[in-house]
């Protein structure tokens, strides 16, 4: 079972990863980070994926009606060159954190990295 720097080095091997970062979407802190930011800085983008984050898991507009699980799996943000692949973990605490993919639209391929982006947090190891 991977942990926070194996998890992202694994995503950042997904074609047209520009970047990835793990995000305690309570706080707005990086547990974990590798490759480019969006605007270069690693902090203040997961600061803003985690607003983001946090307005889907916290609305009822977005949960699957009753079925015990996290609310919400992911959200997805496309602009024009690039898609933001935010993805819930299902963790034995709080579940508060989410795997944040930056990925290029020209080189990614969005069904594969959500794909793998799930395969990935429910293996990965938080402790």
């Amino acid at each position: 079972m991977p942990g926070i720097d194996e998890c992202l080095l694994e995503a950042m091997r997904l074609p047209g990863a520009r970047g990835a970062a793990l995000v305690d979407w309570t706080s707005g802190l990086a547990l974990g980070t590798v490759g480019e930011a969006p605007g270069g800085d690693h902090e203040t983008t997961a600061a803003e994926a985690a607003e983001l984050a946090r307005m889907a898991a916290e609305h009822g507009a977005f949960a699957a009606p009753g079925d015990g699980r996290p609310p919400v799996e992911d959200v997805i943000v496309s602009n024009h060159d690039s898609y933001h692949l935010l993805r819930f973990v299902d963790t034995s605490f709080d579940s508060s954190v989410f795997l944040h993919l930056w990925l290029g639209r020209e080189e990614g391929n969005l069904a594969l990295a959500r794909i793998r982006l799930g395969e990935m947090a429910s293996r990965l190891v938080l402790g």
